[in-house]
C-alpha cells in the first residue's frame, strides 16, 4: 500500500504514443484541479516527430505556486509502452510511486520495473471501446481523478469548457468514459493535497508563450512577423489571433530572414515590432541584427532555445544560446540580452524587453526556452506594470536633422516617415550624424561611442535581476533555471541553511557594480546553467568580479534541473 498522508506536491506523467491524446488528458486534469484550488504545472516531452511516435504529459499539482518539475513521479499511467524507454531519464521513480499500466499494452519496460514502483492495471483501451467515440485518454483522466480527489463536477467541467457544448456527442462520450475510468480506478491510497475550501479568484492558467505574447503586447508591439519553428511557435500562433483586437498585425514570412526584415520595416516605420524564433533562426538573423544595431532600429527577438547545436532536439530544452545571443553579432555591436526566470515572468520580461528595445532604439534578444515556453502553469494574476515606454521622436520640424546625433544619454529622436524634415538613411553602412555613409575613422569611431554609451548610461533599475535571502552561500543563475534553484533554498532554508538566491533578467550588457552590491557578505557561490560548455559562468568571468570561491555547475539538456539536485549542491556547499 503506498503511504498516505498530506503532500507538498504531487507529481502524475501520462505517457503514450503521439495522438493517443495524452496531452489532452494532462491538460485537463490540470484544469480541474485548478478548479478545485489547486496550482499546477504541466510540462511535455516529445520526440522529433511531426506527427506520431512518443509523447509524455507530466503534471505537478500543489496547493502553493510551483513552476519547476518536482524530483520525481508519484504516479506514472501509460496508455501503451511504444517507445516509452525513450523518456527513462525524465520519469524519475522510485519503491514509492505508483504505475498505472494497461494488460494490452504488454510486459512493463525494465527500466520501470527497476524503480520498485507498484503496479496497477487497468483496462484502458477496452473500457473505451465500450464507449461509441470513447477515448482511451478519456478513461485514464476518469481513473487519475478518482485517485487523486478530484471531484466528479470539476472534471465534468473541464472537460465540457475543453470540448464545447457544441459537440454534445463527443462531451457525451468522454462524460461516460470519464465515469468508466472513475468506476475502475485501483484500489491504492496515495499522498492527498490540501485543497482550499472557497474557490480561489483570479488565477490564470497560462504557458511561457502565451505570456510572452501577452507581456510584447502590454509593452506596445503593434507588428509580429515571424515563420514557425518548435518551440516558439506558439508565441506566434497566440498573438495571430491576439494582435488584431489591439490594432496590430501578424504576418508569416517565409523564412527567418524575411521576418526579422519585415520587423525592422514596421520599427522603421513607428511601429514597435517582435519576432520569435529558436536558435537555428536566430542563427538566420544574425546579419540583420547588425543592421538593427547600426541602424539603431528597435526590435524584440524572442530565442525559445532548444537542445543544439544545429538541429539539435527540437523539443527538449537547454539554456546553450547565451553565446550566440551576446557575442554572435560581427563588429562591435552592443545591444540587450534579457532572459524571462520562469513562466510567469515571461510576461514581465518580454513586456520590459520591449521598453528597453524602444527607450534604447536598439535590439534586444529575449532568451526563453523550451522548459518554459511550452510549458503551462497556473498562477496568480500578476500584477499590472507600467514603464512608460515611449520612443523617442522629433517633436517639431528640424532643419538639417542629425538622426545619429550624439546626446546626452546616446539617444537620439528617431523620425516616423512622412515627419517634415525627418528624412534619413538608415543601413548598415558606417554613417556620420546626418546618417550619411561614411568611410572617416572620426565618424566610425563617434557612432561606435554612441552605441555603446547610451547602453551604458541607462538605469535598469531592479529588474536587472532578483535577488532573495541573505548568507554566505550565494546561488547564482538566470533565466528558467531560477525556479527550481528557489525551491532547494526554500527546502534549505527550513533545514537551517542560509543561502541567498541572485537570478539575472539582463544578461547584457552586464552589470558588475550592480552584482557587486549583491555579493556583499558572500564567501561561496554557485554558479548554476543548464548548458554543457558552463557558458553562463564563463561569461561572469569575463564581466564580473566573483569571490574567490566559486564552483561551475553546469547541466547540460535536455534533462531539467530538479530541486532535489541543488539541494544536494546546497548542503555541500553549505558544509565545506
Amino acid at each position: 500500500m503506498i503511504t498516505s498522508g498530506e503532500a507538498v506536491s504531487l507529481s502524475i506523467a501520462l505517457t503514450g504514443s503521439g495522438g493517443a491524446g495524452v496531452m489532452t488528458a494532462g491538460q485537463l486534469l490540470l484544469e480541474a484541479a485548478t478548479r478545485c484550488g489547486l496550482y499546477g504545472l504541466m510540462t511535455r516531452s516529445t520526440g522529433p516527430q511531426i506527427r506520431g511516435g512518443e509523447a509524455a504529459a507530466m503534471v505537478r499539482l500543489s496547493p502553493k505556486v510551483v513552476q519547476s518539475p518536482g524530483d520525481r513521479f508519484d504516479v506514472l499511467l501509460a496508455l501503451d509502452f511504444d517507445n516509452v524507454q525513450r523518456f527513462a531519464a525524465e520519469l524519475p521513480l522510485d519503491s514509492s510511486g505508483l504505475i498505472i499500466a494497461d494488460p494490452a499494452a504488454g510486459d512493463i519496460p525494465a527500466f520501470l520495473r527497476a524503480s520498485g514502483a507498484r503496479v496497477a492495471q487497468v483496462p484502458m483501451a477496452k473500457l473505451a471501446k465500450s464507449v461509441s467515440g470513447g477515448r482511451s485518454a478519456m478513461i485514464a483522466l476518469g481513473v487519475l481523478a478518482r485517485l487523486i480527489g478530484l471531484p466528479e463536477q470539476a472534471v465534468s467541467d473541464a472537460v465540457a469548457a475543453s470540448i464545447g457544448r457544441r459537440k454534445p456527442e463527443a462531451l457525451a462520450a468522454s462524460e461516460e468514459a470519464l465515469q468508466l475510468g472513475s468506476a475502475h480506478a485501483p484500489d491504492v491510497t496515495i499522498p492527498r493535497l490540501a485543497t482550499p475550501a472557497s474557490k480561489p479568484q483570479g488565477r490564470w492558467s497560462i504557458s511561457g508563450n502565451e505570456a510572452t505574447g501577452y507581456g510584447a503586447i502590454r509593452g506596445g508591439v503593434k507588428f509580429v512577423g515571424g515563420y514557425p519553428i518548435t518551440p516558439a511557435t506558439e508565441i506566434l500562433e497566440w498573438m495571430a489571433g491576439a494582435l488584431p483586437q489591439c490594432g496590430g498585425a501578424l504576418v508569416q514570412a517565409e523564412d527567418e530572414l524575411a521576418s526579422i526584415n519585415m520587423v525592422m520595416g514596421a520599427s522603421f516605420g513607428g511601429a514597435p515590432a517582435l519576432t520569435a524564433t529558436a536558435g537555428p533562426g536566430l542563427s538566420l538573423m544574425i546579419e540583420s541584427l547588425g543592421l538593427a544595431v547600426a541602424s539603431e532600429t528597435p526590435i524584440v527577438v524572442v530565442d525559445v532555445m532548444r537542445s543544439g547545436p544545429s538541429t539539435g532536439i527540437a523539443t527538449k530544452s537547454e539554456q546553450s544560446d547565451l553565446n550566440i545571443a551576446v557575442y554572435g553579432l560581427h563588429g562591435d555591436a552592443p545591444h540587450v540580452v534579457t532572459a524571462p526566470l520562469s513562466i510567469s515572468d515571461c510576461l514581465l520580461t518580454a513586456q520590459w524587453s520591449v521598453h528597453l528595445a524602444e527607450s534604447l532604439q536598439t535590439p534586444v534578444i529575449v532568451l526563453s526556452d523550451q522548459s518554459i515556453g511550452q510549458a503551462r502553469a497556473v498562477i496568480d494574476r500578476p500584477k499590472e506594470i507600467s514603464f512608460g515606454t515611449r520612443r523617442l521622436t522629433p517633436t517639431e520640424p528640424i532643419d538639417n536633422y542629425a538622426r545619429y546625433a550624439a546626446t546626452e544619454s546616446g539617444v537620439s529622436p528617431m523620425s516616423i516617415p512622412g515627419q517634415r524634415c525627418g528624412q534619413y538613411t538608415a543601413d548598415g553602412l558606417t554613417h556620420n550624424a546626418r546618417g550619411v555613409p561614411s568611410s572617416q575613422a572620426q565618424d566610425h569611431v563617434e557612432q561606435l561611442h554612441k552605441r555603446q554609451h547610451k547602453l551604458d548610461a541607462f538605469d535598469f533599475s531592479t529588474h536587472w535581476a532578483e535577488i532573495d535571502g541573505q548568507g554566505e552561500l550565494a546561488l547564482l543563475t538566470w533565466g528558467s533555471s531560477s525556479e527550481p534553484l528557489r525551491e532547494a533554498i526554500e527546502i534549505a532554508r527550513s533545514q537551517g541553511i542560509n543561502v541567498k538566491l541572485i537570478a539575472l533578467r539582463l544578461i547584457s550588457p552586464p552589470q558588475p557594480a550592480l552584482l557587486a552590491r549583491a555579493l556583499e557578505g558572500v564567501r561561496r557561490v554557485l554558479v548554476i546553467e543548464q548548458s554543457h560548455g558552463a557558458q553562463f559562468w564563463r561569461y561572469l568571468r569575463a564581466y564580473y568580479d566573483l569571490p574567490a570561491e566559486v564552483v561551475s555547475i553546469a547541466c547540460p539538456g535536455p534533462l531539467p534541473i530538479r530541486p532535489g539536485e541543488v539541494l544536494a549542491h546546497i548542503q555541500k556547499g553549505a558544509s565545506a
